[in-house]
């Protein structure tokens, strides 16, 4: 996998999602400092806005102004009304990515892959997934292996919550094996991919910030959100903070010392550094150094 296919290699810490029928979310959406956007066809449409809707995301992304910004387009099922029209439009409209609602199989990945190449997608645009329903957790590992390099997972908790009768907990303790599942095969497969939406936008119990560092421990590139407010701590958590980067530079220099004095490991600080320590210092830097263009790009 090459740098440029590596989760690493874009900050994904905020994707805020925003209406595709609301022209005036579409562009306050320019000016917030998220990593990526999804603009929405599917849940945040109502069924007789779904064609103004399709126009005005096209439209948007056709004119630009988001930046450095990943701008992932969610469109409808392609077993809906709108989901093959939805591809067929904004397929080739200059979007990183094409996010497909509940898919649950490897066929489903093909035919979504299928009607984007048969409407001009370009070569860049991803495809992503969201993993909602049980049959999408079982299957993620096929699901992940059938998806083309550079697209990944977003993980739609809220529905699953309703599939599988649980309850929304501040630990989601019920929801850590499907979590667990999909972290597995993403990873596996070389995916991003990113936390389900906190629905609490009061969140006096701090339960928006506990997840985001649950997010960070379980391995989660990034979180999706519901509104701008949530934004910045979704950087925060999910940005490393400057004592790793400074710890990742300096074992990464240890490291290349003592291999070229023909030594496999070093001591820094009275820790052991192997290869594998070296691997996950350079992701770190890595995405430091891509959230640092990002945001100068924002800034501009």
């Amino acid at each position: 996998m090459s740098d440029a296919d590596s989760p690493a290699a874009r900050p994904r810490r905020s994707v805020l999602y925003m209406p595709g029928s609301n022209p005036r979310a579409l562009e306050k959406a320019r000016s917030l400092p998220a990593d990526g956007l999804i603009l929405d066809l599917e849940d945040a449409v109502a069924p007789d806005a779904k064609d103004d809707a399709r126009r005005l995301i096209g439209e948007a992304v056709a004119h630009g102004g988001y930046g450095k910004r990943e701008v992932i387009v969610r469109v409808n099922g392609l077993d809906t009304a709108w989901g093959r029209d939805d591809v067929a439009v904004l397929a080739g409209c200059g979007c990183d990515a094409i996010l497909i609602p509940k898919v649950e199989n490897a066929a489903m990945i093909e035919e979504a892959r299928s009607a984007m190449q048969a409407h001009g997608a370009r070569p860049h645009t991803a495809l992503w997934s969201m993993i909602e329903t049980p049959k999408g957790v079982l299957h993620a590992e096929e699901i992940a292996a059938a998806t083309p390099p550079g697209g990944g997972f977003v993980m739609g908790t809220s529905d699953l919550a309703k599939d599988l009768q649980a309850a929304h907990t501040r630990e989601r303790l019920p929801m850590l094996p499907s979590l667990g599942l999909c972290l597995l095969a993403a990873r596996a497969h070389g995916l991003a991919i990113l936390d389900g939406v906190h629905l609490d936008l009061q969140d006096e119990d701090g339960g928006f910030a506990f997840s985001c560092r649950q997010g960070v421990e379980l391995g989660f590139d990034g979180k999706t959100l519901i509104h701008p407010k949530q934004i910045a701590a979704a950087n925060e958590a999910f940005a490393p903070t400057a004592d790793e980067v400074e710890w990742s530079k300096r074992i990464i220099a240890a490291h290349a010392e003592a291999e070229a004095a023909g030594k496999g490991v070093v001591v820094v600080d009275g820790r052991l550094v192997e290869n594998l320590h070296v691997e996950n210092a350079k992701r770190l830097v890595t995405l430091a150094d891509a959230i640092a263009e990002l945001e100068a790009g924002l800034a501009d």
